[in-house]
């Protein structure tokens, strides 16, 4: 039983002037008419009033602002009056220009984004930032109820955010803001808390994030994670790749994992070290907070509780993981979490003293003992190598795979047998119809094989029906798709 004392975490209105009568005196006015023909015209053409906001549009749901260059981008930050509007971005940006200070960023603790920015599939580049002390770091500082992010790709950030906190790639902290299909890449770092490659907050257990990752390197001292620092709301479809210090409570894709937090469908690869608190996938996973359908395989080092998916696993839940990474620490370390119970000495006004122990949950879960180096774990059961890249082993346990009914109907997972680990359908290139993995000359034989065929017909394969939406026929359309995703392959 260990004896735990470390702390707990603890629109404007329209200002300008009336303006005074615009005509001229009696004797020197001009045609009656014209004062009024001005206005019908201004009326009629509202662009003309405002002339050089942004790169046009109206910031409504039909007619978005258009962001076209580094300065339209810049100067929604100048523009709270506009932080609950419609934006699109309309091709890359490059914001280099704007270093150190510079950038005037969207969103602060007075003033929320709660609009919509759709990035479109474009990137915006180079986003600097260094200081010391600034609380709410990223392109977005404050994303809040309502607000919505998609689509967008950070390319290249490069962070350091001294002691500052709620420092992300894309998001200083979402509160009950949606974030889907983002990602970011470069090196985020701090000596302050909340810090995560993408977002340094997901506050409330109405905040989400999906479908997005993360690759580079993230350091932040307190609840540093390759994705979020720290998380109370939904992180689903996401992943990170890179690297991961920090002090206390460092996890591959999550710091710390709170109050119902939820974590699913994720995996990391990235390697990841720290004092205290350390795991593969999240570092501290507590008060109910649940893990389910992830995996991990990168290398974890610390000093204490030390685990490769998960550091302490503090009454939270864990549910159909795996981690297969190199674990190593000096006290309390599991190969696949590290701790599996929290204990504290609580005492009344007469000094009269009690432990009271709360366990986590750990369910239909493994780790690799070979690759991790740890035959033991608190919670989770050990396999080896060959037991981990066998089916068998996930499916009798209630993993839901693709050609298997009794454990589900989603086919979330797939498997190279003797090849790789269990790994998410969605990692896997269409295209690639036979192990071992990578779409290559083998794929392209059983195509092949399929080709010009429909449902009946002896040789047809309904793997190969590749093209979106599928159409029960082998053609080039799923050519097309095939050699979009030539030699593609996916590790574990």
């Amino acid at each position: 039983m260990k004896k735990q004392q470390r702390r707990k975490n603890t629109e404007t209105q329209d200002s300008r002037p009336k303006t005074q009568d615009p005509r001229p005196p009696a004797k020197n006015r001009g045609h009656p008419c014209s004062v009024s023909v001005l206005v019908l015209f201004l009326a009629c053409f509202p662009a003309f009033a405002e002339a050089g906001k942004y790169s046009g549009g109206s910031g409504e749901p039909n007619d978005p602002y258009r962001i076209a260059t580094a300065e339209d981008l810049n100067d929604i930050g100048n523009r709270p009056e506009d932080w609950n509007k419609h934006f699109i971005l309309i091709n890359d940006v490059n914001i280099a220009d704007y270093a150190g200070t510079a950038f005037s960023i969207i969103g602060d603790i007075s003033n929320p984004f709660t609009g919509v920015f759709d990035g479109q599939g474009h990137r915006v580049r180079n986003f600097t930032w260094t200081s010391s002390g600034t609380q709410l770091i990223g392109l977005f500082g404050y994303v809040g109820y309502g607000g919505q992010i998609k689509n967008l790709g950070m390319e290249n950030v490069s962070i350091n955010a001294g002691n500052g906190s709620y420092v992300g790639g894309l998001a200083g902290l979402n509160y009950r803001g949606t974030i889907t299909d983002c990602y970011s890449t470069g090196s985020i770092s701090g000596t302050g808390t909340k810090v995560g490659g993408l977002v340094g907050c997901n506050y409330s257990g109405f905040s989400t994030i999906t479908g997005s990752h993360f690759t580079g390197s993230v350091s932040g001292d307190y609840e540093a994670g390759g994705l979020v620092g720290r998380n109370y709301g939904q992180i689903t479809n996401c992943d990170s790749t890179g690297k991961v210090t920090g002090k206390i409570y460092v996890g591959g894709l999550v710091g710390a994992n709170y109050n119902n937090g939820s974590v699913s469908t994720c995996y990391s690869r990235a390697n990841v070290s720290g004092d205290y608190d350390v795991g593969g996938l999240v570092g501290r996973n507590c008060e109910t907070g649940g893990i389910a359908n992830c995996y991990s395989t990168g290398s974890v080092t610390g000093n204490d509780e030390v685990g490769g998916l998960v550091g302490d696993n503090y009454n939270g839940t864990i549910t159909r993981c795996y981690s297969v990474g190199s674990v190593a620490g000096l006290d309390e370390v599991g190969g696949l979490v590290g701790v599996n119970e929290f204990c504290e000495l609580i005492c009344d006004e007469w000094g009269r003293c009690r432990w009271e122990c709360y366990s986590g949950t750990v369910t239909d879960s493994f780790w690799d003992i070979e690759t991790s180096g740890q035959s033991e774990s608190p919670a989770g059961t050990g396999k080896t190598t060959a037991q981990m890249k066998t089916r068998s082993t996930f499916t009798e346990s209630g993993w839901d795979f693709v050609g298997e009914t009794a454990n589900g109907t989603q086919d979330v997972w797939d498997i190279c047998e003797t090849t790789n680990y269990s790994r998410f359908v969605r990692q896997i290139p269409r295209g690639d119809f036979a192990c071992p993995d990578g779409v290559d000359f083998v794929d392209f034989a059983i195509l092949a094989s399929a080709w010009q065929t429909v449902p009946n017909d002896a040789n047809w394969n309904v793997a190969c029906d590749i093209s979106q939406p599928k159409d029960n026929f082998i053609d080039e359309l799923d050519l097309a798709i095939f050699c979009e995703n030539w030699l593609e392959g996916t590790s574990p």
